[in-house]
């Protein structure tokens, strides 16, 4: 059966791949079929990868709140958008995580202008700046113009000592993330230039998707208890990832929920992040 990919391409549908996307969101095999059966029953020629998901997506919530988040994960890191400040928030977290100190949104004078720096970063005396490139469409990806471009704001800063850290930092090494992927000619040139990529695909054993399930950094967008306004209250009070609302509830309170609706959303939180 042909389906419709949300680029318009034409493509063959394979069951077995949506079959191991829903398994990864942690429902059982038994789950996973009975939503497949019933994904089946109302599949016709020509119908939309946007429509299967949505009908995974509801299907996978009647299951637990849960595995419909994990499921959700992509589509979670685009809502960190429109203008993608919280997603370079978000950025900025994953590091964390991983033991980095880290700065957001600074200005940096270079040998011969200054720039604006999304995410600097500092571990074991090494500094690195991260240039997160964030995408609201789905299938735009970040092609080799773009770690050009990086690569030549880098060189002008790094000729430089900077005063963020220490007095005399030296930023020696450059990240570009995206939401999304990189071309193919992206990753060659990256590779070449000594510049690291993180995107939802790559690196393969070490992406946006496995850095998620394997130390639980989902972001609060994530979440299916809460609407999209309550949501951006929680961003715009700088809690960023669901392991944030479990340590801190009061946020929750803060935001106008009821007792009620917090029982709800720490549920699905504690179980969403207990899962690897």
């Amino acid at each position: 059966m042909k389906i419709v990919k949300n680029s318009g391409d034409i493509v063959e549908f394979d069951l077995n791949k949506l079959r191991k996307s829903l398994l990864k969101s942690g429902a059982t095999a038994v789950e996973v079929d009975t939503i497949l059966l019933a994904i089946k029953e109302h599949m016709y020629e020509g119908i939309s990868t946007k429509q299967i998901y949505k009908m995974a997506f509801s299907l996978l919530k009647k299951s637990a709140n849960a595995h419909a988040a994990r499921y959700n994960l992509r589509e979670a890191i685009r809502l960190l958008g429109p203008a993608g400040f919280f997603f370079e928030k978000y950025v900025a977290r994953l590091f964390s995580y991983e033991n980095y100190r880290t700065i957001t949104n600074l200005t940096l004078q270079g040998k011969c202008v200054s720039h604006e720096i999304d995410v600097l970063v500092k571990k074991n005396e090494t500094i690195s700046m991260v240039e997160c490139k964030y995408h609201a469409g789905r299938d735009v990806a970040s092609d080799v113009k773009v770690p050009m471009y990086i690569l030549s704001r880098f060189n002008d800063i790094k000729e430089r000592n900077h005063g963020i850290f220490d007095r005399k930092d030296i930023v020696s090494k450059c990240w570009i993330v995206t939401n999304n992927r990189f071309t193919a000619d992206a990753i060659t040139f990256a590779k070449c230039s000594g510049l690291n990529l993180l995107s939802w695909n790559y690196p393969e054993d070490n992406n946006l998707k496995t850095k998620n399930d394997n130390s639980s950094l989902y972001p609060v967008t994530c979440l299916t208890t809460l609407s999209i306004a309550e949501k951006d209250k929680l961003l715009i009070l700088d809690v960023i990832l669901v392991k944030e609302i479990i340590n801190n509830s009061d946020c929750l309170n803060r935001i106008g929920l009821s007792p009620n609706r917090m029982k709800h959303v720490l549920k699905e939180a504690s179980e969403l992040c207990k899962y690897i």
